[in-house]
């Protein structure tokens, strides 16, 4: 399944339109950056209710092609900024990060 057609499944809204049409490989839900950058696998979505431009750049380093912010989080403009020069997908949902799991574990596997 493609970033465009989770998108569009879950009803999440785009910051940024990049990596619309990779394929995800699965999920990674955590709001602890150094168990990111241990445990997560490229090609995988990253959900978070971190807003801050170290997302994005952990993101970047683990080939991440997007990231949803639960709870109707909103980046920081930094962040925004520094996704948009990596090409990493910045998503918004207003659910919590429990519901995003669940939705997208039913989607993927």
């Amino acid at each position: 399944m493609t970033v465009k057609e989770i998108i569009e499944k879950l009803g999440l809204q785009c910051l940024n339109e990049a990596n619309l049409d990779t394929e995800v490989t699965g999920a990674y839900a955590s709001d602890l950056l150094s168990d990111v950058m241990g445990n997560a696998r490229s090609g995988q979505i990253w959900i978070t209710m971190q807003t801050h431009k170290n997302v994005s750049a952990i993101a970047s380093l683990k080939d991440i092609p997007a990231v949803i912010l639960v709870r109707g989080s909103q980046p920081d403009e930094d962040m925004l900024e520094h996704a948009k020069d990596e090409e990493i997908c910045i998503l918004v949902s207003q659910d919590a990060t429990f519901q995003v799991c669940g939705k997208l574990y039913a989607l993927i596997a």
